[in-house]
């Protein structure tokens, strides 16, 4: 989704306050230009995401993960002499508010890197401030494959547009094409009704899924397209109705795409509506009034609740006081968040134990380099800058819950 990049800020959480060690003087170019007393530095990861609005539920859980690696890093001394410390911005999933926190967090002198944000719509709006200022982002919801691909990804051609622009999430090429191949092979569906919210995200997941779903032997009976933030879709409903459909297919996030599969199942069309990792929420669930069991949602990854890798992260999360879960993308934002801690500390490594002066285009180097086991796996990155994990799973919705139905690794 979203997306499937953050900086190193963050205000100070519910979990308590960080102790900050004495900071050394910066230059224009975001590197310390004297840490070598012994004072040690401190080093801002930004963090941008909606942390007030419909999708809230998901920005809280990313800052709180990235916090919770940070404090990780801080207790274990992860890199000596550096003391790291978060701020974090709300974008309410606004492209405008985006870029706004981004040229913010570039402003910043000690943020070296980015987590964030959730939004592809609102990543395009950030990318090219960020590459401006040699400051790397790491995404851990964007889905957008034009992101680290280019625009002409479809076309076969591939260019990484921004070399700062990096992501723990599968792009919605694995995402889409996975779920054509559940709900035709698995789920046994042949005629599909396709939704989008005309967004850069569920459309481009939409058409993906659309194109592999045809291509199995699938049939688009129809299309029709809803608008974010309003509530009445009965024409939508009506049309999937009338077309004799045995599925839907929504591409969008979980306010619309609740509302949506309760008011197709109140004009008596009882067939599931499928989406990405922008449905998958309880919200999705208790948006709908009709219940909506049977209805399916891919996400990134498998269920972190079931990697052996992730429980030390559960159990400290669970110990850190956070008021709110950390929902669908945690596991992935603490990785985006402790691979550009690994990224700073190669980079206070190969200097001598300091930051260099240009530490902020040091860190996006190291980052294509960072490989290490993380709570959702291996975390690494290839040429484009996304990641080498194309772990998915399906879920569905059974007795108002969402359950993992099938996990597994995309390798088309």
């Amino acid at each position: 989704m979203r997306h499937r990049s953050l900086l190193i800020l963050t205000s100070v959480l519910t979990t308590g306050a960080l102790t900050l060690t004495a900071c050394g003087s910066r230059d224009d170019k975001g590197g310390s230009d004297n840490n070598a007393d012994g004072g040690g530095v401190t080093v801002v990861i930004g963090v941008d995401a909606p942390l007030t609005g419909s999708l809230s539920a998901l920005g809280q859980g990313i800052k709180n993960s990235v916090d919770l690696a940070v404090q990780t890093a801080n207790k274990n001394k992860e890199v000596p002499g550096v003391t790291f410390k978060i701020e974090a911005l709300d974008d309410q999933a606004v492209p405008a508010s985006g870029q706004a926190n981004a040229t913010k967090l570039v402003g910043n002198k000690d943020v070296l890197g980015v987590v964030g944000p959730l939004n592809s719509g609102v990543s395009q709006q950030m990318q090219g401030v960020f590459a401006s200022a040699n400051l790397a982002q790491v995404s851990p919801a964007n889905t957008n494959p034009a992101l680290s691909q280019g625009d002409n990804w479809g076309k076969g051609e591939f260019k990484r547009p921004f070399k700062t622009y990096f992501r723990t999430a599968a792009t919605d090429v694995v995402q889409g094409k996975f779920a054509a191949q559940y709900l035709f092979k698995d789920a046994g569906k042949k005629k599909v009704f396709v939704v989008d919210d005309k967004q850069t995200y569920g459309a481009g997941l939409a058409a993906i899924f659309s194109d592999e779903f045809k291509r199995l032997g699938g049939t688009v009976v129809g299309t029709d397209h809803v608008t974010v933030k309003e509530t009445d879709f009965s024409s939508t409903a009506d049309k999937v109705k009338s077309s004799g459909a045995d599925s839907v297919y929504f591409g969008g996030q979980y306010p619309e795409g609740g509302l949506l599969s309760d008011q197709i199942k109140k004009t008596g069309a009882k067939i599931p509506v499928m989406g990405g990792d922008g449905i998958y929420d309880p919200a999705f669930i208790s948006a709908s009034a009709e219940a909506n069991d049977g209805d399916l949602a891919t996400s990134i990854g498998y269920p972190v609740e079931k990697l052996p890798t992730a429980k030390k992260f559960i159990a400290d999360y669970n110990a850190g006081g956070y008021k709110d879960p950390y929902a669908a993308y945690g596991g992935y934002s603490y990785d985006a968040g402790w691979a550009v801690i690994q990224a700073v500390k190669a980079v206070v490594q190969a200097n001598g134990g300091k930051l260099p002066s240009d530490a902020r285009a040091k860190v996006t180097e190291a980052l294509g380099k960072v490989s290490f086991d993380g709570v959702t796996g291996k975390v690494s990155f290839d040429e484009f800058g996304d990641t080498t994990n194309k772990q998915l799973t399906v879920y569905k919705v059974e007795g108002g819950k969402w359950v993992d139905v099938k996990s597994d690794t995309f390798n088309q």
